[in-house]
C-alpha cells in the first residue's frame, strides 16, 4: 500500500531546469568569461548541484579548482536563482489540486532536491504547494547529492515508511538513478507538465 510520495522538485513540481541553468552561465560569464552550452547541460550537467557542476569544469580545466572561486560562483548564481523565481514562478492549480488529493488520500508528501533550502522553499511557495509537503530535503542535508540515493532513503527512514510503500517522481538521468537505487517504486516524467493528478490516481 502506498503511504508515501516523494517529488523531485527541477522539472517535475515546477519548470526550473533553465532557471538553474541560466543563472549559473550568468553567473559563469560574470566571473570566468565562460558558458556551458545548452547541449552540453542538458547531457552531463541537469540534475546535478551547481558545486558538482563547478568541481566537472574544474576537472576539465575549463575553471580553477578553487573553493574561494566556486564559492564566489554559487553566491552570485543563488541571487541570479532568486530573482528569475520571483519573475516567472507563479501559482499552478494542478499542483494544488493534485496536493489536496494526496491529502485526501493520507499520503505523507516529501519533496528532494539538488537545490538549496533557500530556493526550493521560494520555488514551492510561488507554486502554492509549500504548506502540502511534511518536510522538504535538500542537497544541504545530504552527504552525497543525487544520482546518489542518501537523500531518498533519508525520507523514507524518517517517515518509517519502507521502500515498497513509496513512489519517487523524478525526471533526470541523475534523478532516476537515485529514485531506482533506493528501492522505492518510480515514475520518470518528461517534464512537469506530466504531473497532476491523472499521473497518481491509479496508484492510491
Amino acid at each position: 500500500m502506498i503511504q508515501l510520495i516523494i517529488f523531485d522538485l527541477d522539472g517535475v513540481l515546477v519548470d526550473a531546469c533553465d532557471w538553474h541553468r541560466i543563472a549559473l552561465n550568468e553567473a559563469l560569464k560574470e566571473i570566468c568569461k565562460y558558458q556551458i552550452s545548452l547541449e552540453e547541460h542538458c547531457k552531463e550537467y541537469n540534475g546535478l548541484p551547481t558545486k558538482t557542476k563547478l568541481k566537472k569544469l574544474a576537472d576539465k580545466n575549463i575553471i580553477n579548482n578553487d573553493l574561494d572561486l566556486f564559492n564566489k560562483i554559487e553566491e552570485l548564481k543563488q541571487i541570479k536563482t532568486i530573482d528569475a523565481i520571483n519573475q516567472h514562478a507563479f501559482i499552478r492549480n494542478e499542483k494544488v489540486e493534485l496536493m489536496k488529493f494526496l491529502r485526501s488520500k493520507n499520503m505523507k508528501i516529501v519533496c528532494y532536491t539538488n537545490s538549496i533550502r533557500k530556493t526550493a522553499n521560494l520555488m514551492l511557495e510561488k507554486t502554492g504547494i509549500l504548506d502540502y509537503f511534511d518536510f522538504v530535503v535538500t542537497n544541504q542535508d545530504v552527504t552525497i547529492a543525487k544520482p546518489d540515493p542518501e537523500g531518498y532513503i533519508l525520507s523514507m527512514k524518517k517517515l518509517a515508511i519502507i521502500p515498497d510503500n513509496v513512489i519517487i517522481i523524478e525526471d533526470s538521468d541523475n534523478g532516476f538513478k537515485a529514485a531506482k537505487s533506493s528501492g522505492a517504486n518510480v515514475i520518470r516524467v518528461k517534464n512537469q507538465e506530466e504531473v497532476d493528478i491523472k499521473l497518481l490516481e491509479n496508484y492510491i
